[in-house]
């Protein structure tokens, strides 16, 4: 009934009662739920299978009713990420060095340029003109769309990281949700949850054959070991936490609860 861009403020205003939003459309109206751009944080999918009755989820809930709308169901994506490059993989921190990559959010591209790339934000639909016609070197993106979006046919290499996550969120306008039966919010609630570890499910299965699949188009596939990954996340995250949690105090609280999940995992 709206265009992508009018979801949160549609569902605010009570246009429409529901709406589904990556968490990327947030944008500058609450950062903070770009937080599962913080290199490495959320590797371990137990985070995720834990997430819906988590602190962290509490509290971006919380945030997302001061801005107008009732969370009610977190849809895990993905969390295996591929940088993507030409004639070599991208394994080490000085294989960044000195490429226009594609970035996302301030925070995340601060630890890209901690790499010692250039990280050009733009929209995954814009990356593939972007690295065939040389404004950008290399590509980030999950493995699921790299093939769906063909950057193999402008891209020879790619390097499987589970750097980054992507989720989905279902919210609804909260005096819609306010009128509903407390058996209602109940099944709401029931099915928020199952569907939240259905998406899990659903995701880690992909992520099984995804990059079997990219390899089949042609191209160079390689999944980083555990020492490799810690390498990156070792220069990365500093530069990420510094930038998303200066000078605010949500931004900071939300790093320590999700750090706190990392430690009970």
């Amino acid at each position: 009934m709206v265009g992508a861009k009018e979801n949160i403020i549609a569902t605010a205003k009570g246009d429409v009662e529901c709406a589904f939003s990556v968490q990327f459309q947030w944008g500058k109206t609450l950062p903070i739920m770009t937080v599962t751009t913080a290199p490495y944080a959320f590797a371990d999918m137990n985070i995720w299978r834990n997430w819906h009755d988590s602190e962290a989820a509490a509290f971006l809930g919380e945030k997302l009713e001061q801005k107008g709308v009732k969370n009610v169901v977190w849809m895990f994506q993905t969390n295996s990420s591929v940088f993507t490059s030409n004639d070599k993989f991208l394994k080490t921190p000085d294989d960044f060095k000195g490429m226009k990559i594609r970035g996302l959010v301030p925070a995340f591209n601060a630890s890209l340029d901690a790499l010692g790339a250039a990280p050009v934000s733009m929209s995954g639909s814009e990356v593939y003109q972007g690295l065939a016609t040389g404004v950008i070197d290399g590509g980030l993106t999950g493995v699921d769309a790299a093939i769906s979006r063909k950057y193999y046919e402008v891209q020879d290499h790619f390097s499987v990281v589970p750097v980054i996550s992507v989720y989905f969120h279902g919210y609804l306008n909260p005096k819609f949700y306010a009128g509903l039966s407390d058996t209602a919010k109940a099944a709401l609630d029931d099915a928020g949850r199952k569907a939240a570890l259905w998406a899990i499910d659903a995701a880690e299965e992909n992520a099984k054959s995804a990059p079997e699949e990219l390899a089949a188009k042609g191209v160079n596939v390689y999944t980083l070991t555990a020492e490799e990954n810690a390498a990156l996340e070792g220069v990365m995250r500093p530069a990420f936490d510094a930038v998303f949690g200066s000078d605010d105090a949500d931004s900071k609280k939300l790093l320590e609860l999700i750090d706190l999940q990392r430690s009970e995992s």
